[in-house]
C-alpha cells in the first residue's frame, strides 16, 4: 500500500486531463442531509469514512459569525442572516448599503488579519494527502447584493453603473489581500463561490456579467494563476453560455454542473479538452426523486462518459439536500466506492 495513489494525486492527474486510475470525488451534506444519513446508518462516524479527495481552507476570523439573537446569525462583514428555516445559509435580513451613499462609509473587513490564517499550518499538515485549495465564499456577485440587496444591485447596473463599479471594485480588493496571504501556503489551487445562474440563463444576463463581472473575475484569477496554482469556481443555475468566457479567463474547474440545466455530456465533447468539472450528480431529480438503482446507474455513468480521460470530480451538483432518501445517500456512496475497490 506504500505506493497506492493518494486523492491529492488522483485530481492533479484528473486536473492535468490524464486518466486516474479512478475517478475522484467529493461528497457534501446540508445539515439535514447529514442529520438523516446519520441516524440511518446509526453510525455517527460515517461521514469521516466519506474518503473525499479535495480539503478546503477558509480564511475567515475565528469569530467571523455571532449569534445576535436565537437563529440570527451575523456575519464578519455585518450582514444579519435568519437561519431559522435554511440553516446552511439563511436569508438576509436587512441590506446595509440600502442607500448607495453609504458605501463611502462603510468599512470592509481587514483581509489580512493573521488570525484569519492561523488554523493553516495545522489543517495542512494534516491533510497533505488531500487536493488543498483556499475556498472564498460569496466572492464576488454575491457578496454585493447580501450588501445592497439583488433588486437594488440589479437596477442600480442599469442607473448607476459607477456605483457597481466601485462596490464590486472594493470586493475584489478585500479578495487580493486573502489570496495575498493565502497564496503564501502551500495550496494547491483557491476555489471561489459566485452564483450567477437562475434555472434559465444568468441573473444579470450575459451582456452586464461581462461588463460588470468579468474583468474583475479576470484580476482576482489571474493572481492564483501567476502562483502556480489552479483556479476553481461555483456558480449555480445556466450558465453554460459563459463556458469559453471560463477558459479566457483562466477557470480550471467548474462546479457545481447542474444537469437539469447544463447538457454535462455535451460540455464535456465541447470543453473537456481546456476545462475541469466538477459536480455533476443530479440534486433535483436523480438523488431526491429516483431509486437506489437510477443513483449507482447515473454515477457509473458519469464516471465512464465524463470521468473518460480525466477533467472531472464526481460530486452531487450541490452539497446533498435534506429531501434525498437515506438509501439514496447510500447509494451514491456505494457507487462511487466501488470504482476503488
Amino acid at each position: 500500500m506504500a505506493n497506492a495513489i493518494t486523492p491529492r494525486e488522483r485530481v492533479r492527474t484528473a486536473l492535468q486531463h490524464k486518466q486516474p486510475d479512478a475517478t475522484p470525488h467529493n461528497v457534501g451534506f446540508t445539515v439535514r442531509a447529514q442529520e438523516k444519513l446519520a441516524a440511518y446508518v446509526q453510525d455517527p462516524e460515517y461521514l469521516d469514512k466519506l474518503g473525499n479527495h479535495l480539503c478546503g481552507l477558509s480564511p475567515a476570523t475565528p469569530n467571523a459569525w455571532e449569534e445576535v439573537k436565537p437563529g440570527y446569525w451575523r456575519d464578519e462583514f455585518g450582514v444579519v442572516w435568519n437561519r431559522n428555516v435554511d440553516r446552511d445559509i439563511g436569508m438576509v435580513e436587512i441590506f446595509l448599503l440600502e442607500d448607495p451613499a453609504s458605501l463611502d462609509s462603510y468599512e470592509f473587513p481587514d483581509p489580512h488579519l493573521p488570525e484569519r490564517f492561523a488554523h493553516y499550518p495545522a489543517t495542512l499538515a494534516q491533510n497533505q494527502h488531500l487536493y488543498l485549495t483556499q475556498n472564498i465564499g460569496f466572492s464576488l456577485f454575491e457578496r454585493a447584493w447580501t450588501l445592497r440587496g439583488m433588486e437594488n444591485l440589479l437596477v442600480d447596473m442599469v442607473e448607476r453603473p459607477s456605483f457597481v463599479e466601485e462596490l464590486l471594485d472594493r470586493i475584489v480588493e478585500f479578495n487580493l489581500g486573502l489570496l495575498e496571504e493565502g497564496l503564501k501556503y502551500e495550496i494547491d489551487g483557491c476555489h471561489f463561490g459566485d452564483d450567477w445562474g437562475q434555472q434559465h440563463g444568468l441573473i444579470m444576463g450575459p451582456r452586464r456579467w461581462r461588463q460588470f463581472l468579468k474583468p474583475r473575475l479576470a484580476k482576482q484569477y489571474a493572481k492564483v494563476k501567476e502562483a502556480g496554482k489552479s483556479v476553481s469556481i461555483h456558480s449555480c443555475g445556466c450558465v453554460w453560455e459563459l463556458l469559453p468566457d471560463f477558459i479566457e479567463i483562466g477557470i480550471d474547474v467548474f462546479n457545481p454542473f447542474q444537469p437539469e440545466v447544463i447538457d454535462v455530456f455535451e460540455a464535456k465533447e465541447k470543453y473537456g479538452d481546456r476545462l475541469s468539472f466538477y459536480g455533476g450528480i443530479s440534486t433535483q431529480k436523480t438523488l431526491p426523486y429516483g431509486t437506489p438503482d437510477d443513483v449507482k446507474r447515473e454515477v457509473r455513468t458519469l464516471i465512464e462518459r465524463v470521468g473518460k480521460d480525466g477533467g472531472y470530480i464526481l460530486s452531487p451538483a450541490h452539497a446533498t439536500p435534506g429531501d434525498v432518501p437515506p438509501e439514496n445517500m447510500v447509494a451514491l456512496l456505494e457507487a462511487i466506492w466501488e470504482q476503488y475497490d
